[in-house]
């Protein structure tokens, strides 16, 4: 009989936040420069420990963006992911339950706590590799991104960028952003009139250039869209409306 005892590890549970917004027709991140060891001055999601025992996951992300970059307008959270890898932090075992928000028109963050600065930071730079983050935050800042691309597949959440009133153009550029490619206007124009009550028609047509007006719009009741706006290698989104 083996007398040994099991010894549970000594497991830490922390929160990270992917929150993406548009900024200069670009999809954006937030980040914050980490203040402190590990990764002292590297740029990194947002994030930290339980505050306490009885502390809520959902209340210590909110909590901790607050704290970090001073940001408490974001409207809703949702969990993204739970990322355990040993050796993903090198304080030791630690779990981080990861949350996402999209939202538009985010204000400019303002450091705090162990941040030493906090700002938006283009998605495309960092999936490029020309910005480096801590941790293994590239890994669920793509997982992030990825979300919301999905997202603008098959909800009408990209007519929430939008100003009220706004041109089949205007969204185009939205859907521009978050995919990070671009789509052809002719088919991006079909797909988006092929799903009833996605648009509706607002007031008189907008002059934006040299050409002739362009119809505007302001986002339907459909929240759900079917068939979805779905991304492909060409370019155009209109796979899944023939």
């Amino acid at each position: 009989m083996n007398d040994d005892r099991w010894e549970a590890p000594r497991v830490l549970l922390a929160v990270d936040l992917v929150i993406l917004t548009l900024r200069d027709s670009r999809l954006h991140v937030l980040l914050v420069q980490r203040g402190i060891e590990p990764f002292l001055g590297a740029w990194a999601l947002p994030g930290g420990f339980l505050g306490h025992e009885q502390e809520d996951i959902l209340a210590a992300a909110r909590r901790e963006l607050r704290e970090e970059a001073s940001l408490s307008a974001v409207p809703h959270l949702e969990q993204l992911g739970v990322y355990g890898e040993p050796g993903r932090d090198p304080r030791g075992r630690v779990i981080t339950v990861a949350h996402l928000a999209i939202a538009p028109r985010l204000p400019e963050p303002t450091a705090g706590t162990d941040a030493a600065a906090a700002g938006w930071t283009p998605v495309d730079q960092i999936l490029s590799g020309n910005v480096t983050l801590a941790f293994d935050h590239l890994r669920i800042v793509r997982d992030g991104v990825e979300r919301a691309r999905s997202k603008l597949e098959s909800s009408a959440l990209g007519t929430a960028f939008c100003t009220e009133v706004f041109t089949i153009s205007e969204l185009q550029q939205v859907y521009e952003a978050v995919w990070g490619t671009p789509l052809d206007p002719r088919n991006f124009y079909r797909k988006v009139q092929s799903i009833p009550g996605f648009l509706l028609e607002d007031g008189p047509p907008r002059r934006t250039g040299n050409g002739r007006p362009a119809k505007t719009y302001r986002s339907g009741p459909r929240h759900d869209l079917y068939p979805p706006m779905v991304r492909s290698a060409d370019g155009p989104a209109d796979r899944g409306a023939e």
